[in-house]
C-alpha cells in the first residue's frame, strides 16, 4: 500500500501509469467517481416502498461522470466491509472495497474499464470480522453455468419485443373467462440433444412451441428455470432469482422464447418460488455474516423437509427483494402468470413440524401473518402494474379466499390449484370398475366447493414422481382399459369447470415415471394408442377454446348443473355446461367397461344434440360404438330427455344444435 499527494486540475476520472517487473498498464481509479445511487433511492429502501430495484441493486453497465464501466450495488448491513472480487482484479478482496449507504446497509462501487460478461462475486467479511464464503449477486441478472456458482455482469435483455398483440388481449381479458389450458414442461428434460445436452432457448422455441400450437393449449407452464445449482431440484432450490438458467443459454434467448410463444398466442407461465431457499454457500444463506434473508430462529427461518432456509416475510427488505423479483418477470420478460410454489408452507407458522417446533404468532395462532401480508402486497403489484399477467397458488389447504381479491380480505391470488379434485379423481379412476360404484362420491363432492375458488384442475409433475409411477399406469385395467379409461377421465376433466394443467408426456401417455435426467420417450407417439391420448387431448383443447361453455363461466356456478348425478349403480355422470354467446353442452361419463344401451339422459331443451366428441371413437384407439353424430331429445311425461348409447369407459360431449 502507498499514499501521496498529486495536484489535479480535474477531479475524473482519474487514471494511473503502474508498472511492476510484469510490465506496465493504465487504471483508473474507481473511488475517483461519486455514487450512483441517490437520497430517495436510500428513502424508499429504507421504506420498504421501492419498486425498482432491478434497476438499482445488482450489476449494471451504464455510463457514469464520462466513463463506462458496471456500477455494483447490494445490500449486506451487518457486514465490515465488502468487496467486488472476479476476473478484473484476480479475486482480489483488497481491489475493489465498497463504500456503505449507512441509511440503507447498501454498499456500491462503480467499476470503470469493466464490461459484460465478466463474472464476479462479493467478499464479505461478517461482524464477527470473519471473511464469508465468496457469495454470488442476489440480483445477478446472469450467471455461470453449473457447477460454477459465479454471477455474471450482463446488459438487461435489449429484444425487440413484437407481441404488442397478444399482451394487448390478455391485458382487457378476464382470465377467468378465457379458456386457459396450460402445458406444464421442464426445460431440461421435454426434449433432449442425441448426447444428453440440454437443448437452448432457440432450440426449445423451434420445436416446443409449434408442438403446443398443434396440441391446442394455450399457456407453457415452466417449473423453475431461475438458477439452481442442483438439476434434481427440478428448479425449485434457487439462488438467483433474477437469473434465468444458464443451462439453456443467455437470458436474451429466453426473452426471444417469450416473444416466439406470444406471437404464436401462447402464453408463458414461471413456476416461482418465494417460499424458501437453499443453504449453499454462494447464496442468500448467512448472506452478511447474519441471518439476512432468513429467520435468525430455526423454528420460522428452516424448513425441515427441504432442508432449506425459510425468508424472512416480516422484513420489508426481503418482501421487497421478492415482490420486485415478481415484477422484473413480468416487465423484462413478459411473462403472461406465475404459479406461486408452496403456498401452504409459507401459510403455517407449524407447516410440517410437531408441538414445540414452531413459535405462535402475536394472537397465539398457527397462521403465518407476515407470510399472508407478503403474498397480499405480490399480488397487489403485479395485478396493479401488470393487467394481463395472472398468478397461480399451489395452496395444498381449505385457506379461504386464496383466490379472492385483497380488498375483500382474500390473498389476491388470480387462481388456484384444486388439489382436491386431483387427489380425489386419481383415487377413484385406481379403482377396478366394478368397485367403483361405492366411491361415487369421489367425483360428485368436488362439486360442492368447486365454485369456493377460481380453481385450475392440476395434473401435474407431482403425480408422476417419487414412485408414484404416470397416470397411464395409475388407471385400472389391462392396457387397453388403461387407455380408454385415461381418455375418459381427460374429457371428463376438460368439460368439468376449472382452468387445465397437464404435465408434459401425459398427454401421449407416458409409460416411463418422469425423471428430470431424461427425455420424454417420444417414440411411443408412433403407437396407436399413444397416438390416440395425444388426439384426443389435442381435440379436446379445440373443442375447450372455441366452445364458450366449456371455458366461459368456469369459475361460476351459473355455467354448470347436474343431469345425472346418483347412478352409482353404473358409475354414470352427467351434467350441463353453458355460457352466454355459445350453445350448451353436455358431458356425460361411463366408468365401467359395460356399454350402456338406451340410456335416457335428462336434457334441458328440446332438438338435436351433436355429438362432438366421444373418446371410444376409433381414432383415437376405442371401441367406436356411439350415436351415430347425433342425439334427439324428446319431452315426454318425465321430462325432456334423450336416450343414447353411452360407449364402455368413455365420456362423450353432446352440444345442442339450435333450429
Amino acid at each position: 500500500f502507498f499514499e501521496g499527494s498529486l495536484s489535479l486540475r480535474k477531479r475524473q476520472p482519474l487514471r494511473y501509469h503502474a508498472r511492476n517487473a510484469g510490465g506496465d498498464w493504465w487504471l483508473t481509479d474507481p473511488y475517483s467517481f461519486g455514487p450512483v445511487l441517490g437520497p430517495l433511492d436510500d428513502y424508499y429502501i429504507a421504506e420498504g416502498s421501492h419498486l425498482r430495484l432491478f434497476d438499482k441493486l445488482g450489476a449494471h453497465l451504464i455510463d457514469h461522470e464520462g466513463a463506462s464501466g458496471v456500477h455494483f450495488a447490494v445490500w449486506a448491513p451487518n457486514a465490515r466491509r465488502v468487496s467486488v472480487v472476479g476476473d478484473f482484479n484476480e479475486w482480489d478482496g483488497r481491489r475493489h472495497t465498497m463504500r456503505v449507504r449507512r441509511d440503507t446497509g447498501i454498499w456500491e462501487l462503480f467499476i470503470p474499464d469493466i464490461g459484460a460478461g465478466r463474472p464476479y462475486k462479493y467478499e464479505i467479511i461478517g461482524p464477527d470480522g470473519v471473511r464469508l464464503p465468496l457469495k454470488a449477486d442476489p440480483f445477478a441478472f446472469k450467471s455461470e453455468l453449473r457447477p460454477a456458482t459465479a454471477s455474471v455482469t450482463a446488459l438487461p435483455p435489449a429484444h425487440q419485443w413484437g407481441d404488442e398483440a397478444h399482451r394487448h388481449y390478455w391485458r382487457n381479458a378476464d382470465p377467468r373467462r378465457e379458456a386457459v389450458s396450460i402445458y406444464e414442461v421442464h426445460a431440461g428434460s421435454w426434449q433432449l440433444h442425441d448426447d444428453g445436452s440440454f437443448l437452448s432457448w432457440d432450440e426449445l422455441a423451434g420445436r416446443l412451441i409449434p408442438y403446443v400450437v398443434e396440441t391446442g393449449f394455450t399457456h407453457i407452464e415452466f417449473m423453475p428455470i431461475s438458477e439452481h445449482p442442483y438439476d434434481p431440484s427440478w428448479g425449485y432450490q434457487t439462488t438467483g432469482l433474477y437469473a434465468p438458467s444458464a443451462r439453456f443459454g443467455d437470458p436474451e434467448g429466453f426473452a426471444r422464447f417469450v416473444d416466439g410463444a406470444h406471437r404464436a398466442g401462447i402464453g408463458v407461465i414461471l413456476d416461482w418460488v418465494p417460499a424458501h431457499f437453499p443453504v449453499d454457500a454462494h447464496g442468500l444463506a448467512n448472506f452478511d455474516g447474519t441471518a439476512l434473508y432468513e429467520h435468525a430462529d430455526p423454528r420460522k427461518g428452516f424448513h425441515p423437509d427441504w432442508n432449506t432456509a425459510i425468508y424472512n416475510f416480516g422484513r420489508r427488505e426481503v418482501v421487497s427483494f421478492l415482490v420486485n423479483n415478481a415484477l422484473f418477470w413480468a416487465e423484462k420478460y413478459h411473462v403472461d402468470g406465475l404459479r406461486v410454489d408452496a403456498v401452504a408452507s409459507m401459510l403455517y407458522l407449524d407447516y410440517s413440524r410437531k408441538a414445540g417446533e414452531w413459535i405462535p404468532n402475536e394472537k397465539g395462532g398457527r397462521e403465518n401473518l407476515e407470510a399472508v401480508s407478503f403474498l397480499q402486497r405480490m399480488n397487489k403489484e403485479v395485478y396493479g402494474q401488470h393487467p394481463g399477467v395472472m398468478t397461480i397458488a399451489e395452496e395444498s389447504t381449505s385457506w379461504p379466499k386464496v383466490s379472492q381479491p385483497v380488498h375483500e380480505g382474500g390473498l389476491g391470488f388470480g387462481f388456484k390449484w384444486n388439489m382436491g379434485f386431483m387427489h380425489d379423481t386419481l383415487e377413484y379412476f385406481s379403482k377396478e370398475p366394478i368397485f367403483r360404484k361405492h366411491h361415487h362420491g369421489d367425483i360428485t363432492f368436488g362439486l360442492v366447493y368447486a365454485f369456493s375458488e377460481n380453481f385450475v384442475l392440476p395434473l401435474s409433475h407431482d403425480e408422476v414422481v417419487h414412485g408414484k409411477g404416470t397416470l397411464l399406469g395409475k388407471m385400472a385395467g389391462d392396457d387397453w382399459q388403461k387407455f380408454a379409461t385415461l381418455r375418459a377421465y381427460y374429457a371428463f376433466m376438460w368439460g368439468y369447470p376449472g382452468k387445465k394443467l397437464l404435465f408434459m408426456g401425459q398427454e401421449f401417455a407416458q409409460r416411463r415415471e418422469w425423471s428430470e435426467a431424461r427425455a420424454l420417450d417420444w417414440n411411443l407417439l408412433d403407437f396407436g394408442p399413444h397416438r390416440g391420448v395425444w388426439q384426443t387431448v389435442r381435440d379436446l383443447n379445440y373443442l375447450y377454446r372455441s366452445r364458450p361453455a366449456l371455458h366461459a363461466r368456469d369459475c361460476e356456478p351459473e355455467g354448470f348443473s347436474w343431469l345425472i348425478v346418483d347412478d352409482s349403480a353404473n358409475s354414470v355422470f352427467a351434467w350441463l355446461r353453458s355460457a352466454p354467446g355459445g350453445n350448451p353442452v353436455a358431458v356425460i361419463s361411463n366408468f365401467t367397461p359395460v356399454p350402456r344401451d338406451d340410456y335416457r339422459v335428462p336434457l334441458p331443451m328440446v332438438g338435436r344434440w351433436r355429438e362432438i366428441i366421444n373418446t371410444d371413437a376409433t381414432d383415437y384407439g376405442g371401441s367406436g360404438k356411439g350415436n351415430g353424430g347425433t342425439v334427439e331429445a324428446r319431452a315426454e311425461a318425465g321430462g325432456i330427455s334423450a336416450t343414447m348409447v353411452l360407449p364402455p369407459l368413455s365420456t362423450i360431449m353432446l352440444e345442442f344444435v339450435p333450429d
